[in-house]
Parts: structure tokens; C-alpha cells; sequence
């Protein structure tokens, strides 16, 4: 198969597709609608991502921050001071109303929704050619920063195909011959010969391919700024710790850079190629947490993403060439805060919080009794569950296994949510994505162009449009 026939022309191809649709994502145009006019051209994009953000997510970290910090999110501010564009996006997959990370990123990625699991992989085998390949094409730097591995499936919807998105010892390898000029988050276990099943050493083939790697906070930062190679860093094993359990961990802080501190890197170097550059930011550790009916990992973590926006926007009111789109991917969980006569005195439970969900769970085993139980939950956020309680937690570790993508122990994640609910009033609907539109907000040049409504494959189009990159394709 020829390689022009391999790789479908995924703007044809939404184009096709915005022709029946009812949406009609954006004003003018079959394709993403951009009319020409002054203003309309951007030289960078910022693509920020809060992986697993419900409504309630946003709004509940939010409210944290008015009442511990008495300030709005950086999110929520650029709508009370009408600088961003605002408008709700169709999340669905091709063959479902409620997709993946795997989907959604590929829909924005190829511009073409594909079946939830696959990475711009079509059902008939064809693939559809990631954005940021384009982009790279076209002369512009270009690169992923995320707080999940950076072989996980929202970074590689803009960067590779791959049929499942499960391969991420494959997709690492994908990775190498991109050259793209930043990659950072964690996976250190796709990296690693220790920890790879197959023994590969591809951290030496990266370095041999003319990589710069680093591994820690301080070697981020002292990089040099006259260095030119691409960059692969990778901070963690697997994700990188919660945010919540990072500031409250000084060892933690001192090597894991931050989703913001990593964004600001990443701009720094981009920034240089007078082409401009194209970015993806991702707080995807917030749907892990939302996965766990985590609220303590859910909330600081999307202040974390939160962190990163303020450093995005920072730089593009400087700039004045730069559109930051800011989204999430879909839904999860879609927990929110519940009536109640105690319920703002149950959420300021949250201000005192010093570790996750997870970080409680793990340090529990078959062997710990209800008072040990009660005690960590105690020193980790702030207030003492019933005995009662604590023992219904221990009887989900008499039979613990080895199973699961987001909880691979099995651990009570959902039990603890629930007792949860009694002491802050945040509620949860399920653990699992959900199929609701979501927030979708751009600032810059271009975002003037956005309708209240778009499907997620519009964005794929518009942002070719937007930096008049399709013209050079």
C-alpha cells in the first residue's frame, strides 16, 4: 500500500463529514469555517487537556480555591473577565456515545473519530495522519507535556497510529523516529530495560537518535538554554504522583517537576523556532483520580492543570500570536458537591487534605487494624471515620488481586468515596467516562471564530486553518 493511500487525507475526510453534520462546528467555510480576516492567524497553539474533567470538576476546584485561597481558578477567571471563547463540544466516539481518551485524542489528532481503544486506526486498517506530524512537516516545533506516561493515550492521539492503545511499549519506540522537540511525563516503565518485559533499552536509543533525556527535576532545570536537541523526559514509572501528595512531599517536590513547571520548559524551548510551535498540555491524572472517586487527587490535581493554564496564558497575552485552547476529553464520573446543612463545612474539609486516596489505600494491608485505619485517614485529610467503617474498608484486603487499568490491586477506591460523601459532601455518579458535551474555551487569534457547539473532530481542521498550515500540506 502506497504510504499517500495509507494515511487518508483526514481533512478531505472531515470535510466530507462536516458536510452532513448538524453541528456545524464553526462559521464560513466546509472545513473548519475560518474566514480570513485580520486577527484570525495564529503562529503557536497551546492544546490544553484536563483529561476526565465533569462540570463538577471544574467547578469544585473552583471553589476550593475561593475559599482557601479567596481567588477564582485561572479557568474561571478568563470567563468572569470575558477574555475567552466559550462553547460546548460532541465528545462521541465512532462507536459510542461515551469514548476514551483514545478516541477523543484521535478525533482531534486525525480528525476522524475512530473506535474507542484505537489511535488514529480506522476500523477497515487505514490510519489517519496525526496532527502533530503535520505540524512538524510543516516546519514548526512541536511537542506533549503530561502528568500521565507520555506513551499514554491522549499524547499519543496527536503524535502516532496504533491499533490499541494498550501497546505503549510499542508506542515509546513509535516515538523515536518523530524527532518531535518535547516529550515529557511519566512511563518510565516503557523506557526502562529493567522494567520492560522485552529488556530493550530504548532510553540508549533515544540518546543514540539524538535525544537529550532527563529524569528529574533538577536535570530539567539545569538544562542548558542554548540546547537544541529534541528532549524526552520522563519523571516516574508510571504517572506522576498526585498533586496533592507531591506538595506534601518534599522529596517529591524536589524531583518531580510540576505540570506547570514542565509547561514552562516546554514553551522555552518551543518558542525558539521562528515558525512558531504547537503543544499539547495534559492533566491527566485527573481522570485517573476521577476513576477512583479520588477528591483530594481530582480537585488538587485539576488546580495542578489549572497551574499550567495560567503559564499558557501568561505567555500568550506576551506573545500576542499564540491560541490556547483549553478542554477536556470527555467526562468521568461526574461528581459534584451535594445539599446538606453542613455541606460548606464538609468541603472545607478539602483546604486540610495532605494526601490522596490513593496514597491512604496503599498504605493499608490485611494486616492493619480499624484503629491504624481511622488514624491514617486522620493524618492524611483532616477527619475520623466510624470503626464501622474502618472495618468495611479491611475486607476488601482479604482478597486483593493483581486486575484492573486504573486500580490494578483492586483497592476499595469506591468504598472510601462513599464514606467520603458523609464528611466533605462530594457526591459521585460512577467511576467510569461519561457521555456529557464539555467545556471547551479558547484564547487568542482565532478563537473569535468558535460557535457555542462543535463535535470534537472540528478541532482537528480549525487548527490547521488557524495557523494556515493546511495550505502548505
Amino acid at each position: 500500500m502506497k504510504r499517500r493511500d495509507f494515511f487518508r487525507n483526514s481533512s478531505l475526510t472531515v470535510v466530507a463529514g462536516s458536510l452532513f453534520s448538524p453541528f456545524g462546528a464553526f462559521a464560513g467555510t466546509e472545513s473548519s469555517g475560518i474566514v480570513r480576516k485580520s486577527g484570525t492567524t495564529a503562529k503557536n497553539i497551546i492544546f490544553m487537556v484536563s483529561d476526565g474533567m465533569s462540570t463538577g470538576t471544574l467547578n469544585m476546584a473552583s471553589l476550593l480555591l475561593q475559599r482557601k485561597e479567596g481567588r477564582q481558578s485561572h479557568w474561571m477567571q478568563l470567563y468572569i473577565d470575558n477574555k475567552a471563547k466559550r462553547a460546548l463540544m460532541d465528545t462521541a466516539s465512532a462507536n459510542s456515545f461515551v469514548t476514551d481518551s483514545a478516541a477523543s485524542s484521535s478525533a482531534w489528532g486525525g480528525g476522524v473519530r475512530v473506535n474507542n481503544g484505537s489511535l488514529n486506526a480506522n476500523p477497515d486498517g487505514s490510519f489517519n495522519k496525526p496532527i502533530l506530524q503535520k505540524f512538524k512537516e510543516a516546519g514548526k516545533s512541536v511537542g506533549c507535556v503530561t502528568s500521565v506516561p507520555i506513551t499514554h493515550a491522549t499524547p499519543a492521539g496527536f503524535c502516532i497510529n496504533n491499533k490499541s492503545r494498550g501497546d505503549q511499549n510499542d508506542i515509546a519506540l513509535q516515538y523515536l523516529p518523530l524527532k518531535f522537540d518535547v516529550m515529557m511525563g511519566g512511563g518510565q516503565d516503557y523506557f526502562d530495560p529493567a522494567k520492560r518485559k522485552d529488556k530493550d533499552d530504548v532510553y540508549k536509543k533515544f540518546d543514540e537518535a539524538g535525544y537529550v533525556t532527563v529524569k528529574n527535576k533538577k536535570e530539567l532545570f539545569n538544562l542548558p538554554a542554548s540546547e537544541t536537541k529534541p528532549l524526552l523526559g520522563v519523571f516516574a514509572d508510571n504517572g506522576l504522583p498526585f498533586s496533592v501528595d507531591h506538595q506534601s512531599n518534599a522529596t517529591l517536590r524536589d524531583q518531580v517537576p510540576t505540570l506547570a513547571e514542565m509547561t514552562k520548559h516546554a514553551i522555552e524551548r518551543l518558542k525558539k523556532n521562528k515558525k512558531g510551535f504547537v503543544m499539547q498540555v495534559e492533566g491527566g491524572k485527573v481522570d485517573w483520580a476521577a476513576h477512583s472517586n479520588d477528591s483530594a487527587g481530582l480537585l488538587y490535581d485539576q488546580i495542578a492543570f489549572d497551574d499550567a493554564i495560567k503559564v499558557a496564558i501568561d505567555f500568550a497575552e506576551q506573545d500576542k500570536e499564540t491560541l490556547v485552547i483549553i478542554t477536556t476529553d470527555h467526562g468521568n464520573a461526574n461528581p459534584g458537591l451535594f445539599s446538606g446543612s453542613m455541606t460548606e463545612k464538609n468541603f472545607d474539609y478539602m483546604h486540610h487534605f495532605k494526601h490522596s486516596n490513593d496514597w491512604v489505600l496503599n498504605g493499608i494491608n490485611k494486616n492493619s487494624t480499624a484503629s491504624q485505619v481511622i488514624e491514617r485517614l486522620e493524618e492524611a485529610q483532616g477527619y475520623a471515620i466510624k470503626k464501622a467503617e474502618a472495618e468495611s474498608l479491611l475486607k476488601h484486603y482479604t482478597v486483593l488481586n493483581e486486575e484492573g487499568l486504573y486500580n490494578p490491586k483492586k483497592l476499595p477506591f469506591k468504598e472510601l468515596g462513599q464514606i467520603q460523601t458523609a464528611y466533605t459532601s462530594i457526591g459521585w455518579a460512577g467511576m467510569d467516562h461519561s457521555g456529557d458535551y464539555v467545556e471547551l474555551a479558547m484564547f487568542g487569534p482565532g478563537s473569535e471564530l468558535l460557535k457555542p457547539f462543535v463535535k470534537n473532530t472540528d478541532l482537528h481542521n480549525f487548527m490547521l486553518d488557524v495557523t494556515e498550515v493546511r495550505q502548505r500540506l
